[in-house]
């Protein structure tokens, strides 16, 4: 197989931004042409073309298509493990859920959703953190709404199944052996866990499909990819999914302030959430 040459000419560099950004909103601004070609040197090789200007070519000559979504997806970042940052997930166990399950008891029905899930390891710390805390939503209708914009990603945390070294990260020796299942050299979690979980591929900057008024949304790390006017836009979008008294959980890096006056920051010790601010 041909060996992809990582180089990208301005006008090639421009075509991709442009394509990224229509699909994703990701802004890839000048300086990260290296970031580009470190990313699709790998695809250009898997199709057998001598350099990424020839990908380019490919992707300029076709309508959009499989290899256009390849090239977006290929952009997006996957970092992700288990109880990834723990302030969060202690913030949720502590504050969020027990004034929500309160003001659920009676109709006994809760919805979260992991909105960038990756390959699936926060939601999955959702579930278990739910059945670890909180038996009694053994007999309510739960439901963890898991998405992605990588198909590739979606369909690889439906099988619940992860290496020794991601079980490593962050997930307690303890939690694996009660929640997981060894198979081979690799480790499955439970159907019990998995039933819990509702996958789907998600462009966030496209229409959503339908989905239940959420309770806690998870948006973590992704807004520090959007310009301004696409994050306004985003903390809109989910304020309209969010039950009034719901939580948005965001990264460390990121927040709604001086973009959205329509949220209420809530401190949690060495995390926060965001809250509908109440109308005046």
């Amino acid at each position: 197989m041909s060996s992809a040459t990582p180089t990208l000419d301005s006008p090639s560099f421009e075509y991709v931004r442009k394509l990224v950004h229509d699909n994703s909103a990701i802004a890839l601004e000048q300086d990260k042409g290296y970031l580009v070609e470190s990313r699709l040197s790998p695809l250009a090789r898997q199709m057998g073309l001598r350099s990424l200007h020839e990908l380019v070519c490919q992707l300029r000559s076709k309508p959009f298509g499989d290899l256009h979504v390849q090239v977006v997806e290929a952009m997006t970042t996957n970092e992700t493990s288990f109880f990834r940052d723990v302030h969060p997930f202690e913030a949720l166990k502590k504050d969020v859920l027990p004034p929500l399950l309160a003001a659920r008891s009676a109709k006994k029905a809760l919805t979260i959703w992991s909105a960038a899930c990756s390959s699936g390891q926060e939601p999955y710390t959702i579930a278990i953190l739910l059945r670890e805390h909180f038996p009694q939503l053994k007999n309510w209708d739960v439901q963890i709404y898991a998405s992605d914009l990588s198909q590739q990603m979606v369909e690889r945390a439906q099988t619940g199944v992860y290496s020794q070294h991601e079980v490593n990260r962050g997930l307690p020796a303890t939690l694996l052996i009660k929640h997981f299942q060894k198979t081979g050299l690799q480790w499955q979690i439970n159907p019990d866990l998995r039933g819990l979980l509702r996958f789907a591929r998600i462009n966030l900057i496209k229409p959503w499909p339908h989905l239940p008024t959420v309770d806690v949304v998870f948006l973590r790390n992704v807004l520090i990819y959007f310009n301004a006017e696409t994050k306004r836009q985003m903390l809109e979008k989910i304020r309209r999914q969010l039950a009034p008294d719901g939580a948005l959980f965001l990264g460390g890096a990121e927040t709604t302030l001086g973009i959205d006056s329509s949220w209420q920051r809530v401190d949690h010790g060495k995390t926060a959430t965001y809250r509908i601010a109440p109308k005046s």
